[in-house]
């Protein structure tokens, strides 16, 4: 029967089962296969460190995303040259060493371990919807293995690329920017007993001696002090020289005699050339002003170091052969109170370069200069003076008590009913008066707009929002939808300062002169001007490489100019206390040494300095190892879109 011929198989199959040989056969094959496993782990050469390891790799990864290859780990003892066959089996020591782990589960000595807050960096990651936990942030800290920059001579402590460069200046008279074919390869150091910047406004009245070790202004000039010393610091008498009864007095004096100005309403920009320490600028910003202090660079006297030095915007600028790197119809008021510049000669030249940045309808102040000894000579050229500005069309509104003001007309009427012969001529059609990187001055006065672009700007502060007439001049792709783009970036910029201030503590860290290395429509200065949370001043930088929007940016009442990146910054070392660049790098990667521009940054920035790089993802691979390189302590932060967004910021810090 088959069912009983089944049962007897199944009890056989049961007994050989409970058999002790068969029970021993089994036992023998696990133990040889767990021994060989054993064998086969403990013969590889190298531990594997990253599968415990293997989530938070990950992790960092998902923020950081390098795309450079990680540190590799110090070489290890081998007994055999390490050409010749795999890497010797490390020794127990190995296991005991402590340090950091990498990416790919390796550890590295060379690592740095940057301070930060975690207050800030908690926010800052709730911020950002991207999910980023502190950890994560932590993980972003490490060097990569470029190395560092070395540090300059001590002697280039002070040092400008672009006008103290020895063996470019030496083929020529001038004391214009002329720069070297290689920028610098090292970092520019700080002077000895470098400090802490004083804080505005308390900077308008002193600052620190240590910050500028040289200078020829603390001796009396013509009998009156510049500045004084007292104790480690330099302190500034309202007046000075420039002002023997204050500054307060003579801007009084200038709105009294001719009311029209009104200072932050009317007149919002202003430029002071040979500026002394900023002095005239410094006292304008109380009446809401911002007023651009230039001067040539003078070895001797730093005149736009201390200006800087104060909070006050100011930039070395030479004022020979070539165009001030600002665009036409720029400032609403021009102000020379001792700039020893003979207006009149070569055919009034430099006169025509004023006239050029002045607004149509904007003002032009000049002190009478009598000195008692050449009262003849003086009385000569001020004839010469009023004949030129006559020519110019220029109208003398006031004069009297040591001021003279005139005043730019407002069109091209009474240039034309000159006669064909009357000299300076009108600028040809073919003149471009925005085109201003390297271009020489033109002996001729420059066209204004026959539509009035330039001349009806509104008043202060709702120029600042208002979309400007020359936005539609601007040589760019996008027409019908300018206004809206500029609508949109104004928005956009005021709620990204919003968040800078909240989310880095931007109150705390007493911000005030700051830089837009990529400005556009001027959005992010006109944000700061808006919120008066900080008190600081932003210089807008237009690169060459893009359209040119200085007009959009003088026409909102913000300062600028006109800047090639591929080349040093026309300032002191240490003038900045933020650096703000969007979409910089990635603009410039084919046109400009991309360290460079980092290695200039540094220059510029103040120790205790911030910046803020916003980019796309492989740039920002790029550039934060090159932030490094530099000695900065920089951290990485997803974009508002969140982490699977090509746009990262990274957030840099100088450290004192």
């Amino acid at each position: 029967m088959p069912s009983f011929g089944g049962a007897a198989s199944s009890s056989d199959h049961i007994s050989l089962a409970k058999s002790p040989a068969f029970l021993k056969f089994v036992a023998l094959t696990l133990l040889s296969l767990s021994i060989f496993v054993l064998l086969r782990h403990f013969s590889d050469p190298t531990p594997n460190f990253s599968s415990p390891l293997s989530n938070l790799t990950t992790t960092v990864n998902a923020v950081a995303k390098p795309s450079r290859p990680p540190v590799s780990p110090p070489p290890l003892p081998t007994v055999s040259p390490p050409s010749v066959g795999p890497p010797a089996r490390p020794t127990r020591d190995f296991l005991e060493r402590t340090g950091i782990i990498d990416e790919n589960g390796l550890m590295v000595l060379d690592f740095i371990i940057g301070d930060y807050d975690d207050e800030l960096l908690e926010t800052v990651g709730n911020a950002s919807g991207g999910g980023t936990d502190r950890d994560e942030i932590r993980g972003i800290v490490k060097k990569g293995k470029l190395g560092k920059f070395g540090v300059c001579d001590q002697s280039m402590s002070q040092y400008i690329p672009c006008l103290d460069s020895v063996e470019v200046l030496s083929k020529f008279n001038s004391s214009e920017r002329h720069c070297r074919e290689k920028g610098l390869d090292c970092v520019v150091p700080r002077p000895k007993g470098y400090s802490f910047r004083v804080s505005w406004p308390k900077s308008r009245d002193e600052v620190w001696m240590s910050n500028i070790p040289q200078t020829s202004l603390v001796d009396d000039r013509r009998g009156q002090i510049v500045i004084s010393k007292e104790k480690q610091v330099y302190l500034f008498p309202e007046g000075g020289s420039d002002f023997p009864h204050g500054v307060e007095h003579y801007l009084d004096q200038i709105s009294s005699m001719v009311p029209e100005i009104s200072f932050g309403n009317k007149t919002r920009v202003v430029l002071d050339i040979g500026c002394g320490v900023g002095s005239f600028a410094a006292y304008l910003a109380k009446r809401n002003v911002v007023t651009l202090s230039i001067a040539p660079k003078d070895a001797s006297s730093n005149q736009i170091q201390f200006a800087l030095e104060r909070g006050v915007p100011a930039m070395i600028a030479g004022f020979e052969t070539r165009r001030f790197m600002y665009t036409s119809q720029a400032f609403d008021f021009i102000h020379c109170s001792n700039c020893r510049v003979n207006w009149t000669n070569n055919e009034g030249i430099l006169l025509l370069e004023v006239n050029r940045v002045l607004r149509a309808g904007g003002y032009f102040l000049l002190p009478e200069q009598q000195p008692v000894d050449k009262q003849e000579t003086s009385l000569e050229q001020w004839k010469e003076m009023e004949d030129l500005t006559d020519r110019l069309c220029w109208e003398l509104v006031k004069k009297g008590e040591g001021i003279a003001i005139w005043k730019k007309p407002l069109n091209n009427s009474c240039y034309f009913n000159r006669g064909p012969t009357a000299k300076p001529s009108i600028c040809g059609n073919d003149d471009d008066p925005d085109d201003v990187w390297y271009v020489n001055m033109k002996a001729c006065i420059t066209r204004l707009p026959d539509n009035g672009y330039g001349a009806n700007v509104t008043g202060w502060p709702a120029r600042l929002k208002y979309p400007p007439d020359r936005l539609f001049s601007i040589k760019m792709d996008a027409i019908l939808s300018r206004r809206e783009i500029y609508r949109a970036d104004t928005n956009y910029m005021i709620d990204l300062v919003r968040g800078y201030i909240n989310a880095f503590h931007w109150k705390t860290l007493q911000l005030r002169n700051i830089m837009d290395m990529r400005a556009g429509y001027g959005g992010f200065g006109a944000a700061l001007a808006e919120n008066e949370e900080i008190d600081c001043w932003v210089m807008n930088v237009v690169p060459v490489s893009g359209p040119n929007t200085l007009p959009v940016i003088y026409d909102r009442g913000l300062i600028g100019v006109m800047h090639d990146w591929c080349e040093p910054f026309g300032t002191y070392p240490r003038s900045y206390d933020l650096l703000n660049a969007v979409a910089l790098f990635s603009a410039e990667k084919n046109r400009c040494n991309i360290s460079n521009i980092v290695l200039e940054m540094d220059r510029i920035l103040r120790p205790g300095g911030r910046v803020y790089i916003r980019d796309f993802t492989p740039i920002i691979d790029e550039v934060e190892e090159l932030t490094r390189a530099v000695g900065w302590v920089s951290f990485r932060y997803d974009d508002s879109e969140g982490p699977h967004s090509n746009w990262k910021l990274l957030t840099c810090e100088k450290r004192m």
